[in-house]
Order: structure tokens, then sequence, then C-alpha cells
């Protein structure tokens, strides 16, 4: 017997899934469906998804259609920054960010509706399910969960089809067939998986790039920036102010015709399997890069290092769903502490998929010319010091030397 449910909130697309989980829930849970559709930048129009929900029976204000570009980049994306977090050393986390807001807003539409439960389109295979109904239960522990991949009898992209023609759902001409690959996108990234990117021997086609112009192809000229930080967050670029979201989307731009930020992947899901994906973050990786690069200047040896041990852990927490977590809040903490002198301006080389940091410079630099030179320095750097340094650290060593002598 279905669980009785009154009224849910769905995180809706308006493309075919969602669409037809609309109907789905309508019919099998007999409930009000309230529609939530979150523009963080994906760069499709998101305005025919009112259309499509009130064509479906949603009644107008229980449509709900947000721009949360600033909010995405200046809550979560640059949190995540500040930290350096690179999952198994290379991704920058693109979809996994993403879950947390949309989980967020979700539960606070459903307080404002009166709703008792929520649903998503993610699949009973994936990561996403994890990171939606993590986020769901950490912020009201007593929702409800609808998560129709994992219920319906819809295991196949001709059954939705079916489905949806049989509710005079309309289906889009792209989505008949086989789908060559499935995408996901935002201002952060886009990722792109399955079917022809399956085989991880084989390369990645060509036309499945959509982010990032091909580097063979980018400019011959190399293009050279300026990127300003206030304590461990991006304000400026070329001395110019923008906002968090204006920001990437201008960074997003220079990495597109550069061909910055492509990512060939075989990852290890939270839910245990291997699978391979293609990742384009452009703005990311310069930002990314300019970041390290203020740090090198304006954090102690001890800060910097316990960072890049702390960064792995975080990485994986948000790759697995825990941004609300009590130990990704800890970990915020220290990460952010650690940030409060992180202030400068990093010059960076953009060109043919590469960026490299070639200048930084920062009021609150630790770097002393005047120690650090190879002329001489003026007594600010006793030589002979070393010594002593050296043979107290080289003592366990000489003794296990000799015992090994016998």
């Amino acid at each position: 017997m279905t669980e009785k449910i009154n009224r849910v909130v769905l995180a809706y697309s308006g493309g075919l899934d969602t669409s037809v989980i609309l109907k789905w829930l309508q019919q099998t849970y007999q409930c009000e469906v309230v529609t939530f559709t979150a523009d963080l930048g994906q760069g499709e129009e998101i305005e025919p998804a009112r259309q499509k929900a009130r064509l479906s029976g949603v009644k107008e204000e229980h449509i709900f259609i947000e721009d949360l570009r600033e909010e995405f980049t200046r809550d979560f994306v640059f949190p995540m920054m500040r930290a350096n977090a690179l999952y198994e050393g290379l991704y920058l986390l693109g979809t996994s960010i993403a879950r947390p807001l949309i989980a967020k807003r979700q539960i606070e539409i459903a307080k404002l509706v009166g709703a008792d439960a929520v649903s998503h389109g993610a699949t009973g295979k994936g990561n996403d399910q994890v990171r939606f109904e993590l986020g769901y239960y950490g912020l009201n522990p007593d929702i409800k969960v609808i998560a129709p991949w994992r219920e319906w009898e819809l295991t196949s992209r001709t059954a939705l089809i079916e489905f949806a023609e049989k509710h005079q759902i309309p289906v889009p001409k792209d989505k008949r067939g086989e789908s060559p690959f499935s995408t996901d996108a935002n201002l952060l990234h886009t990722s792109s998986e399955g079917k022809v990117l399956e085989d991880p021997w084989e390369e990645v086609p060509d036309y499945v790039y959509s982010r990032t112009n091909n580097p063979e192809d980018a400019p011959d000229t190399p293009e050279i920036i300026t990127v300003d930080f206030e304590r461990g967050d991006a304000v400026a670029i070329n001395g110019e102010g923008l906002s968090p979201a204006t920001l990437l989307a201008k960074l997003n731009d220079y990495g597109r015709t550069h061909g910055i930020g492509r990512l060939d992947l075989v990852e290890n899901r939270f839910v245990g399997m291997k699978s391979r994906g293609m990742y384009e973050t452009p703005g990311g990786t310069i930002l990314h890069m300019a970041h390290r690069g203020i740090e090198q200047i304006t954090l102690d040896r001890g800060a910097g290092h316990l960072k890049d041990e702390l960064a792995p852990r975080y990485a994986e927490l948000i790759y697995n769903g825990f941004w609300f977590s009590p130990e990704r809040e800890m970990l915020q903490a220290a990460i952010d502490h650690s940030q409060t002198r992180v202030s400068g301006t990093v010059r960076l080389k953009l060109y043919k998929g590469s960026v490299n940091v070639i200048g930084r410079k920062s009021p609150n630099s630790l770097y002393s010319e005047k120690i650090v030179t190879f002329e001489d320095d003026a007594g600010a750097y006793d030589q002979r010091d070393a010594a002593g340094f050296i043979k107290l650290n080289a003592l366990r060593l000489r003794l296990l030397g000799r015992r090994g002598q016998g």
C-alpha cells in the first residue's frame, strides 16, 4: 500500500525524466506536487519549466523558479575553493557542490508550502541520490523522501517515452532513441557520462565537449590576466571588482577561449562502483590555480601543509554528500581561519589548455627577498646555524645507521 502523501516538493528541470516523475507522483501518491527549478548557471532557458508544470496541473503558487547563481557561487563554490578541494586529486566537484543548495531550497520550500515530502530524479546507481537525501535529512530529519527510480517499473528510456506519450507529456526530438551520453551543468562545470564514454580506453569524442574550445585550436598567443583575492575569495579580475557569480562566469569565458579545464576521469563512486566521466571546469580550474598561487606567499608552512592534509578529507565529504555534517563544518571553520590573511593579486598565463601562475603579490606576504637571496643578505640569515639544525634532525638517522652496522 502506498504511503499517504499530501504534498511533495519535486526538484524539477522540466526535462523528460522529471516531467514523467511529476505525473507519476500525482498518479501514484494522489498528492499535490510543488515544483522547484533552480537556475545554477546551467546555461539553459528555465522559464519553459513553468509552462510545463502548468500543463501538468501544478498550481501557479506551487511553481518555484529561482535564480541561485550568486548564492551558489558565494556560499558553496567559494568556501570549497578556499579549501583547494579536489576529489581523488583531480575532480573540482562541480556536480557534488550543487546538490546541497538544491536540497536546502527544497526543504525550505517544503516548510513554506506545508509539504510532507520531497522528491528528486536521481537514479539508484549514482551518487546524487545520496547527496540529495543526506541533505534533506540533515536539514529535516522527519521529512519523507520519494525516489521514483528506486520505486517505479520504468527502467528504460523507451519506457519513459511510452509513459510520456500515454499521458500527453511532450517528448523533445533529441530524447527519442538512445542518448549518446548524459550531461549535468551549472556555473562551475559541465559533466558528461554514459554510453559513448563508458569504455575508459576510448578517447572522449570531440563532440562531447560543450564548455571549452579544443586546446589545439585555442589562440596561438597567451593571454595574461590578474585575479585579486580578499580573505581567500576572488573579488576582481584585471582590477575590476565583480560579484562572485559574475566573476566565475568571466573566468569561464577565459577558460572556454583557451581550452582550459578538461578532465577525463575514472572515479570511485560513493555507492561502490567505478565510473568514467568527462568534466569541463574552465573558470574553476583558473580560480583553483590562482588561489593556490596567492596562498604560496601568504600561508605559513605549517598552516599550508595542514590544509593540504585536510583538503582530501574535505573533498570526500562533499563528494559523498556530507555538506551539512558537523565534520564538514569543523573543517570549514579551520579552513576559513587560515584565509584571514590570504589577500593579494595573482598574475596568470592562459595558453592552449594550460593555466600557470607567473606572478603573485600581497601586503601579507611571508616571502622575503632579503632572506632568500643568493647575494649578501647583510646578516639576515646566518648560514652557520644550519649545521646544528641538520645535526639535530640527523640524530635518529645516525643512531639507526649505527645499529644497522652491528
